[in-house]
């Protein structure tokens, strides 16, 4: 098997598995809060949003610093720092003696994570050009799939093994998540011996800045809509349904379906990216996926909103490799581990934001206006994506 083929494998593995391990408490935050002793209904919520929320705000300052250290240590090393790290903390969860030593360890989390930012960075710079979109099409689906799977999947083991349960068996698979890293990803990585650069002096070596800023944004808005719908689906699934039994179950499943869907395209327009070019892809998945969140706010039951949000994972699956593609293309290669970095802050942000907007746009204006704006915001990406990417690449190679 082909060098980049088993780092792909490993890294896919190793990605899902901290996607799970990022989302998976979204389910039972609230309950597990409520087992380690707070009674009240407020505290409850204030609690779990705060520990929801901090691990992707603190993700989003360190991961940018993991990429420098990738760049300058190498990726593999990153990658055993962060699944090991994550293994213990997460592990450590299911043995918090209170809600406050819990966000605690959240914190913990989102300050140790970069296993991503590695795993991308490693790929992209060790994949030859034309199995690149391919790569990064199935790796995208990994972090994608995991935090989308990973409500679903804590909502599961809890129900069969308990609160504690779903962090102790995700730190075992984060732990053999390190162990397949320690002895199969192989890396040829030379450092640099060059004096560390200034913030200021990274961004004037990135030949495309308003490129780069674009993508940046794009990733944000794609991670924006796909957790847009995070806050509010249970409470419209249970609007939709006419059978009030079983609706964690189906909103599970329902929000997860975007998610497979992702799995199934993903590697797809990565190829397909490589054949026509990245900046098509973008362009054409975010008109789709813009139109697609209309009809999701007209639908009669939780079926309808299921099929509607695989379509939606389709179109969407096509977003993060592209973007990944066209940064990898217009970053120096000293650059990818940073830049990466930069991405991925975007992502946890967009992870962050999406729920907060979700929230928020339901409570003030209703449940339908979430479909409403998050479609305006991927359709307004769209139009900017036009004149600041297709129509400037589109010259380039006319030319």
């Amino acid at each position: 098997m082909k060098l980049w083929k088993r780092n792909l494998i490993v890294c896919w593995f190793g990605m899902f598995m901290t996607g799970v391990g990022m989302s998976q408490i979204a389910p039972i935050l609230p309950l597990y809060i409520k087992h380690l002793g707070v009674s009240n209904a407020a505290s409850i919520a204030q609690l779990s949003g705060i520990a929801f929320g901090v691990t992707y705000i603190i993700s989003a300052i360190f991961s940018p610093i993991w990429g420098h250290a990738a760049d300058k240590f190498g990726r593999k090393p990153m990658l055993l720092r962060a699944s090991l790290g994550m293994s213990i903390i997460v592990g450590c969860m299911g043995f918090a003696p209170n809600a406050y030593v819990l966000i605690a360890l959240r914190l913990l989390q989102g300050a140790i994570t970069g296993y991503s930012t590695a795993c991308t960075t490693l790929i992209a710079t060790q994949t030859d050009k034309e199995h690149a979109g391919y790569a990064l099409g199935t790796l995208s689906t990994a972090n994608i799939a995991g935090s989308l799977l990973g409500p679903t999947i804590g909502g599961f083991i809890s129900e069969t093994l308990g609160y504690q349960g779903v962090f102790f068996i995700t730190g075992i698979l984060l732990f053999i998540a390190f162990i397949t890293t320690a002895l199969f990803v192989k890396e040829n990585f030379t450092p640099e011996n060059k004096k560390p650069l200034s913030m200021k002096e990274i961004w004037n070596a990135v030949p495309e800045k308003s490129l780069t800023i674009t993508m940046f944004v794009t990733f944000f808005i794609l991670t924006v809509a796909l957790y847009s719908v995070e806050p509010i689906i249970t409470v419209y699934v249970t609007q939709l349904s006419k059978n009030t039994s079983h609706i964690a179950l189906v909103a599970g499943l329902t929000f997860s379906a975007s998610g497979l869907a992702n799995i199934i395209a993903a590697p797809r327009l990565g190829k397909l990216s490589d054949k026509i070019g990245a900046h098509k892809v973008i362009l054409a998945a975010l008109v789709a996926a813009g139109i697609i969140f209309i009809p999701q706010a007209f639908v009669k039951n939780p079926w309808q909103l299921m099929a509607l949000r695989f379509i939606l994972g389709l179109t969407a699956g096509g977003l993060n490799p592209s973007v990944n593609i066209l940064v990898k293309k217009i970053t120096p290669p000293s650059l990818t581990g940073r830049v990466f970095g930069f991405n991925m802050s975007a992502g946890y942000l967009g992870v962050f934001t999406g729920a907060v907007l979700g929230g928020q746009a339901a409570a003030f204006l209703g449940i339908k206006y979430v479909f409403f704006v998050t479609s305006a915001l991927l359709l307004i990406n769209a139009l900017w994506v036009y004149f600041k990417v297709y129509k400037k690449l589109n010259t380039q190679l006319l030319g």
